[in-house]
């Protein structure tokens, strides 16, 4: 019903930078879904990484990224955005767009639906 493909993940070196694309499409998506973004490394739980209401007037991001990485929305066209800056190894991992119907919403939101996920690897 919902579906949420990521992309521009990639290989990028320390200090480099990243945006991904979070397209979504289906005849139940609306554009009073807030967003997320998620992330899981291997070997590690996946966490939280930012969200944004559904006129983006509200942003939320992980102490590890605020600074350095900005969620952003276009509704015209059904995207999300993470631009990630200052890259460091430790953001590896496979980052993920996920949906709620929850306006405004938070860490602890129920997301809906899931993406398949786009590769981020930094190196060092």
């Amino acid at each position: 019903q919902v579906q949420l493909v990521e992309s521009g993940g990639g290989l990028v070196q320390t200090g480099g930078s990243l945006r991904l694309s979070c397209a979504a499409s289906g005849r139940t998506f609306s554009s009073d879904y807030g967003m997320g973004w998620f992330r899981q490394a291997p070997g590690k739980e996946r966490e939280f990484v930012a969200a944004i209401s559904w006129n983006g007037g509200m942003l939320y991001y992980a102490d590890s990224v605020k600074g350095r990485f900005t969620i952003s929305r276009v509704n015209a066209n059904n995207t999300v955005y993470l631009q990630m800056n200052t890259l460091k190894p430790e953001d590896t991992a496979v980052y993920y767009c996920a949906a709620t119907m929850n306006r405004y919403p938070t860490t602890y939101s129920p997301y809906n639906y899931w993406g398949q996920g786009t590769q981020v690897t930094v190196s060092s």
